[in-house]
Formats: C-alpha cells, sequence, structure tokens
C-alpha cells in the first residue's frame, strides 16, 4: 500500500467516522469509518517503514583499485 492509498484511506474514513450523519439500518457508518482510518494508519506506518529502510545508508561506493603498472613509460 502507497502513501497516496492510505492517506485516501484516512481520509475517507475520517468522512465516514465524523461528518457522515446518516444512519443505515444495515450497516454501522462510522465504525466502517473507523476500521478504514485504522487500515490507513497500519498501511501508513508500512510505507514508511519501508521507505526508511530502503533508503541508501552508505555513502560513496568504493572506488576499485588501479591494476598495477608493469613499467614505467618514461624510464
Amino acid at each position: 500500500m502507497s502513501l497516496g492509498v492510505s492517506l485516501f484511506l484516512i481520509a475517507v474514513g475520517a468522512i465516514l467516522r465524523y461528518a457522515v450523519t446518516y444512519r443505515s439500518p444495515d450497516i454501522d457508518i462510522p465504525v466502517v469509518g473507523l476500521i478504514l482510518m485504522i487500515v490507513g494508519i497500519i498501511g501508513l506506518i508500512v510505507s514508511v517503514a519501508y521507505m526508511i529502510m530502503s533508503t541508501d545508508r552508505g555513502g560513496k561506493p568504493p572506488v576499485p583499485p588501479s591494476p598495477p603498472r608493469d613499467r614505467d613509460p618514461y624510464r
């Protein structure tokens, strides 16, 4: 799950949880919003952790040693 999808789920969940006043007899809309927010937060944490772990922590790659020269051309 990417950052965008996680943020979208959090936003939709918050809208369903706090802004929708319609009450359905079949489904509890605030609970659906809470579930979407929880899934979005978990996805956000996993996405950020994956991005932190995949960054390059090393410096410059080591320079390979130059090949040995058999003779000096200026001798």
